[in-house]
C-alpha cells in the first residue's frame, strides 16, 4: 500500500523536523514538504504543522491558495494538526483578533495565569514552554486510536501562548494543565490535532506519529 504524506509548507514552522520525524517512523513512505496542491490531494494523508503568529498563519495559506486544498484533504484523508496547525481550525483566534478556518467550531485564547500562580513550585510564565503530561479523553466511550501504545498522563512538549477552546466538548481528545486544564488534542472523523508537538516529545511523540502514519482515518 503506497504511503504518501504531504507535509504542508505555508512559510510558518519547524517543518523539517516534522518531516525528518515522520521518516523516521516510516521508512517507507514518501514524506514531501510541499504547498503543491497537486501534490497535497496525491498524497494519502497530511501533516498540518506551524509555530507563529496565526494571522501571518491565515495571510500565508490564503496567499498561496492553500484553504480549498487544506479542506479537502481533511474531508477526505487522514490529517494530523501540530500547534498552529491545530489552532487555524477554529473559527476565531484571539491572537490578532482574527478568523480561523471555521472547520472546527470553537475559539482560540490567550493564556491569562492568576497573579502569583505556581505549579510545582515555579511561576508560570506565557509562553507555556516545555514538558507537561498530557491526559487522554475518551471519545464515545473510547480512546482515539493515535494514543495506542501511550500511556495516560505521558507528557509531551509544548511552545504556545494560546489553547483552543472547543465549541463542542466532544472534540476533546486530551487535556492538558496550566494552570486550568486545557483541551491539548482534539479528533473527528479523519483529523486529529495537537497543541503539542510530536515531533520534539521523543518516544511518545514518535509512537504518535507512527500510529498516524498508520491510521486508517476512523476515529474510535
Amino acid at each position: 500500500m503506497s504511503n504518501r504524506i504531504a507535509v504542508i509548507d505555508y512559510g510558518m514552522g519547524n517543518l523539517r523536523s516534522v518531516a525528518k520525524a515522520l521518516e523516521h517512523v516510516a521508512p517507507g513512505a514518501r514524506v514531501e514538504v510541499t504547498a503543491d496542491a497537486a501534490a497535497i490531494d496525491a498524497a494519502d494523508r497530511v501533516v498540518f504543522p506551524g509555530q507563529g503568529a496565526m494571522p501571518d498563519a491565515m495571510r500565508e495559506l490564503a496567499s498561496r491558495g492553500l484553504v480549498p486544498v487544506l479542506k479537502a484533504a481533511i474531508a477526505a484523508k487522514p490529517f494530523l494538526g501540530i500547534c498552529l496547525g491545530l489552532q487555524a481550525l477554529f473559527e476565531h483566534s484571539e491572537e490578532g483578533d482574527c478568523a480561523g478556518l471555521g472547520i472546527l467550531p470553537g475559539r482560540v485564547r490567550r493564556f491569562a495565569p492568576p497573579a502569583g500562580a505556581h505549579s510545582g513550585g515555579e511561576r508560570l510564565k506565557v509562553p507555556h514552554m516545555g514538558w507537561n503530561t498530557v491526559t487522554q479523553t475518551p471519545q464515545g466511550g473510547r480512546i482515539h486510536p493515535l494514543w495506542q501504545g501511550i500511556g495516560d498522563d505521558s507528557r509531551f512538549y509544548f511552545v504556545h501562548s494560546y489553547y483552543v477552546e472547543p465549541g463542542d466538548d466532544a472534540l476533546a481528545a486530551a487535556t492538558s494543565q496550566y494552570p486550568a486544564r486545557f483541551c491539548c488534542a482534539v479528533a473527528r472523523g479523519g483529523l486529529f490535532a495537537t497543541q503539542f508537538h510530536p515531533e520534539k516529545s521523543q518516544a511518545a511523540g514518535l509512537a504518535l506519529l507512527r500510529n498516524f502514519v498508520n491510521w486508517d482515518g476512523v476515529s474510535v
